[in-house]
Formats: structure tokens, C-alpha cells, sequence
């Protein structure tokens, strides 16, 4: 689900070292527009918190902008456009599912399961190669394998709201703490 498209896997290929040096991982690699109005979207976060600071942004973008224009793997003309996840962010991994448990989420399914693709509930976690999800109306959980996903998001609820300032403040104390050590 990082990468859709055999050039969204390409570059999620050469981008992984690059991610990984600067201590990220890629989280979502898209090509969307048309031919001359081309965007490469890459999403990455840092793994302990989901984040991606601006500093960050600016350094990965630089250095993903460097290795593609040596690659050039996308043909024509394109943005390159590199972004945090954000609080609605895309889940792409199987540990995301069980990083972001509690949460609210939509859900996509590559089939039709009772008539249906689209679900939403929330996430309870994961068990073998399965997601858990409380999904509406139902009073049992639903497992649902991870390779039948096509897309994940979370939902913005107040309870992520709360998660996300929680975990912002404490960004900006560690910040604060390691400026005060130099």
C-alpha cells in the first residue's frame, strides 16, 4: 500500500536508504495529476512518534530531489512535493495498525466483502496477518487480512486531536532539553 504503480515502487525503492540514513521511513510514495502536471508525493515520519518535522522535510526533500534527478525515474514533467503523514494520516504498514489502536479509521478493501469495500470502525489492533477493527454496527470484531487493504486512513476525532498536542508538547520539550545540553 506504500506504492501502487511499478514507478511509485521504484521510487519507494531508491528513496528507503535515504529515509533510513536520516532516521525515517517512507510512508506513502504517489504519482498523481496528468502527463504535464505531474505530483510525486512522498510521505515520511519519523518511527517513534508518526512525525516529521519541518527541518526534516526540508533536508529529506532536498536529498530525495538530488537521488531522483540523478534516477529520473518519473517520466515528463513533476512536483515533488514531501510531507509529514498528517493527523488523517495514510496506514500503509501492518504496524501501524497496531501503533494506532484505539483510533478511529476508514478502510479500503481491494474486493467486496458482504457487498461492500469501504468500512470504517475502530482499529482494536493485529493478530497474525490480520487487522482488528470494531467497525459500526457490528458487536464482534473483524479481522481482515492485511493484503486485502487498497487504502487506510485515520479519522480526525477529538481523541486524536488530544493525542496529537500531547505528543507535539512533548516534541517540543525533548527539542528544548537537547538545545539546553549544547
Amino acid at each position: 500500500m506504500r506504492a501502487k504503480t511499478a514507478i511509485e515502487q521504484r521510487v519507494l525503492t531508491l528513496i528507503e536508504p535515504v529515509c533510513e540514513e536520516q532516521g525515517l521511513v517512507p510512508v506513502r510514495v504517489r504519482l498523481m495529476g496528468r502527463e504535464k502536471n505531474n505530483i510525486l508525493q512522498i510521505m515520511a515520519e519519523r518511527p517513534e512518534d508518526g512525525m516529521l518535522g519541518i527541518g526534516q522535510c526540508a533536508r529529506l526533500s532536498r536529498a530525495i530531489s538530488a537521488l531522483i534527478d540523478v534516477e529520473d525515474p518519473v517520466a515528463g514533467k513533476y512536483a515533488l512535493e514531501v510531507s509529514s503523514p498528517g493527523l488523517d494520516r495514510p496506514l500503509t504498514l501492518f504496524e501501524h495498525f497496531s501503533k494506532w489502536q484505539g483510533n478511529e479509521a476508514k478502510i479500503e478493501l481491494d474486493r467486496l466483502v458482504e457487498g461492500r469495500r469501504r468500512f470504517r470502525g475502530k482499529l482494536v489492533g493485529v493478530e497474525d496477518d490480520n487487522i482488528l477493527i470494531d467497525l459500526e454496527g457490528e458487536e464482534e470484531t473483524t479481522y481482515i487480512p492485511f493484503t486485502w487493504l487498497s487504502e487506510a486512513r485515520l479519522i480526525i476525532t477529538d481523541e486524536l486531536l488530544k493525542q496529537s498536542a500531547k505528543a507535539r508538547k512533548k516534541q517540543i520539550s525533548q527539542a528544548g532539553e537537547q538545545e539546553n545540553e549544547h
